[in-house]
């Protein structure tokens, strides 16, 4: 079942390799928590105001309640909250009679890491949440946020840990139904995650939902080589495509390959034009699939909806040592990378594409601290990719994961390490129950 982590140091961006029940929050936010459910909780206030008492603090509206947490002298905290209720707990008989429809919507509206933990409840819960109508009410749910999946074998044994952005937590997902040869992390697109690798001497390619524990093997390819992959998912039409192309060390005379979930099967589309792919990193944004250029220097565009690639001018920053093309929301572009020959003068910095002008415009740069402290040396390797206007960097030698909310222009650190081993994968990831395999 699912597993909460706990990070030994909140808010450092380490993490704690112990599994344990219980998750956590950063310091400041578990600051803010306690602050803030005193109330009606009668935790420790350590608020100025519950110190000083700046508000009326005669004896007839003072409550004195006595704690003793664990490690702290007693003391004596006080507030003007109402007398603390004793919980009421919910009879049995109750939670029986409640209409299904109702149930599901409400079982809809529980954050979906939690819901493993409910189907061990009772039979009919188990079967609620494989029923067409909570799947219902829960395609009709907001999204839960973005989260960060890692994936890496330890032992020839799959393992995966789900960071949870809006509840700052770890969730450990058992990934042992995967087949041995799902070894290449492709990607995650609406509730799906991608993964290829060798059978033998056969490229393969799977579709998985981690909540469901579902999965499906694709079909063969036209040609038998390994590709690079990017899957994108469709919600409304309620179908994926996997695209195919070119890899940067492969052979470049193969077509463009595109997978479709509602025909479950390849078709052959027009080849790459001869250019020298600088990254086999690819962004997929606006229905357009784009490739870093060297030679011609620029970027190589796939219209998924003619099947036809173009070339576009749109040169480099100068000092460019790595790109990352990263796909954001309303059809924006990023680049992020690294500028400068030495350490010493080396920057972060985020670009946008002008699709009218074909330039990349600087929107942002990572403060010195964070850089320093995410990547130590000049030669050291991080990864990069967003999701909504969310970039994440992670440093493999660091162990530390930095995002940047590119709307609210806010740099700040991952409770947690994104890289469970060298060997990591990540990717964002958008917990469904309702995404379909099929």
């Amino acid at each position: 079942m699912v597993e909460i982590a706990e990070s030994s140091e909140s808010g450092s961006g380490l993490l704690n390799s112990t599994m344990v029940k219980v998750g956590s929050l950063p310091e400041d936010d578990n600051f803010h928590r306690q602050v803030s459910s005193f109330g009606s909780s009668g935790s420790r206030n350590t608020s100025p105001l519950g110190r000083i008492g700046s508000r009326n603090t005669s004896p007839s509206r003072q409550k004195v309640v006595k704690t003793k947490p664990r490690g702290w002298d007693e003391e004596t905290v006080t507030t003007f909250a109402k007398a603390v209720q004793p919980d009421v707990q919910m009879e049995d008989n109750i939670w029986a009679m409640l209409p299904e429809d109702l149930l599901n919507e409400i079982l809809a509206r529980v954050p979906p890491f939690m819901i493993f933990r409910l189907r061990s409840v009772c039979k009919r819960w188990n079967s609620i949440l494989q029923d067409h109508s909570f799947l219902r009410f829960h395609s009709q749910v907001p999204s839960h946020g973005p989260c960060l999946l890692t994936f890496w074998k330890n032992s020839q044994t799959p393992q995966c840990s789900v960071f949870s952005l809006p509840l700052k937590q770890w969730f450990r997902i058992p990934f042992t139904f995967l087949p041995q040869w799902a070894f290449w992390l492709v990607g995650s697109s609406g509730g799906l995650v991608c993964f290829s690798g060798l059978d033998g001497l056969t490229f393969k390619t799977l579709v998985c939902n981690p909540l469901t524990q579902t999965w499906r093997t694709l079909p063969s390819m036209h040609y038998n080589q390994q590709r690079q992959l990017i899957m994108v998912v469709d919600r409304k039409d309620r179908s994926f495509k996997v695209i195919a192309t070119n890899d940067i060390y492969g052979d470049k005379s193969l077509p463009t390959e595109v997978y479709d979930s509602k025909i479950d099967k390849w078709s052959l589309h027009q080849t790459m034009p001869a250019v020298n792919l600088c990254s086999s990193k690819m962004a997929f944004c606006d229905s357009r699939l784009y490739l870093e250029t060297l030679s011609p220097l620029g970027l190589m565009m796939y219209r998924l909806d003619t099947g036809q690639w173009e070339h576009i001018p749109a040169k480099f920053p100068r000092s460019l040592l790595d790109g990352y093309l990263v796909a954001g929301t309303h059809k924006r572009l990023f680049l992020v990378g690294r500028i400068g020959l030495y350490s010493t003068l080396q920057s972060m910095r985020i670009w946008e594409l002008d699709h009218t002008k074909f330039v990349w415009v600087e929107i942002s740069r990572m403060p010195p601290r964070y850089f320093r402290a995410l990547l130590r040396l000049s030669a050291e390797r991080f990864e990069c990719f967003g999701q909504d206007n969310l970039i994440c960097f992670t440093s493999w030698n660091q162990g530390k994961g930095l995002l940047y909310d590119v709307d609210k222009k806010v740099w700040s650190w991952i409770a947690g390490c994104a890289l469970q081993s060298y060997n990591s994968q990540v990717c964002f990831y958008e917990p469904r129950f309702d995404a379909s395999i099929y």
